[in-house]
């Protein structure tokens, strides 16, 4: 599976991040697919903030485009793998969709016809969220955010 996985716990190296390190990000959908297989795309600095970042979090509009894509074929995901395990084995917090994330899609400029993005961005906006992206779309809504491939 993953070829690396978070550890648990807050590491060293977010004890000794600089100010301007990001304390809570959150994963876009392909992020956390390319952490989970160990993709080469999610590049190293990319990975390593993953790794010391104590607050990751993973939206549940993230799992639901997994399921989607997976049932219509755009996406190869196994069926059997028990999403909320890996994210609890890797340390990466839930982020549920409330009703004020769904009300903040509407005001949203339309720069970006992806739903599920758009959920995400609107969680980010909400909760302060710094996304880790390789979506060059998403920094147009003015989210702060990590390049994945970096």
């Amino acid at each position: 599976m993953a070829a690396s996985r978070r550890p648990r716990g807050r590491s060293a190296a977010a004890e000794a991040a600089p100010s301007s390190f990001p304390r809570r990000i959150l994963l876009d959908t392909h992020t956390w697919l390319w952490w989970y297989t160990g993709d080469r795309r999610l590049g190293r600095e990319a990975q390593a903030l993953i790794k010391r970042t104590e607050d990751v979090r993973f939206s549940a509009a993230s799992v639901w485009e997994i399921a989607i894509k997976s049932a219509i074929g755009k996406l190869e995901f196994r069926g059997d793998t028990d999403i909320s395990r890996e994210l609890e084995r890797d340390g990466f917090g839930p982020l549920a969709i409330t009703i004020a994330h769904a009300d903040e899609v509407r005001r949203l400029p339309s720069l970006h016809r992806d739903p599920f993005d758009r959920l995400l961005i609107a969680q980010a906006r909400i909760e302060g969220l710094t996304v880790v992206t390789a979506d060059d779309v998403i920094p147009r809504y003015g989210v702060p955010i990590i390049d994945a491939r970096a």
